[in-house]
């Protein structure tokens, strides 16, 4: 069985499966594509052996649509809100809408990404976000990625917001980095949204306040 839930701000994506697991009384409960505890948007559940079986296919096959918001002239340690202040644009004009759009479309296709040093990438056994907490210097390697479409939605400087669908595996964190980076003033992911995951969209999915013991099989 699949369930698809709309994931509010503020939890993890395993904060949401032990929420199942509690709710469905079944111990095999996974997801298909990790949203920080600050984006919001689509998750799919797995519930019992069969399907969580299938979810790795789910989250490495399929294309992934997210709104983003990002804030320009500032870059962060952490590619989000979240993270302390690296660098600050000074003395330089905002960039105009043709210029933002121009840059965006230099994005389309097949990309080499560095993913965000807080990530779960792991390097040998620990992961990224733990060795950038201790301040530890690291280098992460390149990912190949692919952005499949980028649309401009609203642009008044500082603040950016954009509609992409994207490869699996693909950090919107780091994309907006790299935005800001091709911009020249930095930039960093402020809002995060998850539409879609391949046929799945979000306006199918069920808010986690509406589930119970009780009814939550209506909703798979």
């Amino acid at each position: 069985m699949f369930l698809l839930v709309d994931k509010p701000k503020g939890m993890t994506s395993h904060d949401v499966v032990d929420r199942l697991r509690t709710i469905t009384g079944e111990r095999r409960v996974g997801h298909a594509g990790t949203l920080d505890p600050n984006a919001t948007g689509l998750l799919i559940l797995g519930i019992g052996r069969e399907s969580t079986k299938k979810l790795g296919k789910i989250s490495k096959d399929t294309r992934k649509t997210y709104m983003a918001e990002i804030v320009l002239g500032e870059e962060r340690d952490t590619d989000d809100s979240e993270g302390k202040v690296v660098l600050k644009a000074k003395g330089v004009l905002p960039p105009g809408r043709k210029e933002v759009v121009k840059i965006l479309r230099e994005f389309l296709g097949e990309q080499e990404q560095i993913p965000p040093k807080y990530s779960a990438i792991k390097l040998k056994g620990k992961k990224a976000y733990e060795l950038a907490r201790k301040g530890m210097k690291f280098t992460l390697i390149p990912r190949k990625v692919f952005v499949h479409k980028i649309n401009l939605i609203r642009y008044k400087y500082p603040n950016l917001e954009i509609e992409v669908e994207v490869s699996a595996g693909t950090y919107i964190r780091a994309l907006a980095r790299d935005i800001g980076r091709k911009l020249g003033i930095g930039a960093y992911l402020s809002e995060l949204r998850r539409t879609k995951i391949g046929e799945y969209f979000v306006e199918d999915a069920v808010s986690l306040e509406k589930l119970t013991r009780e009814n939550w099989k209506r909703f798979v």
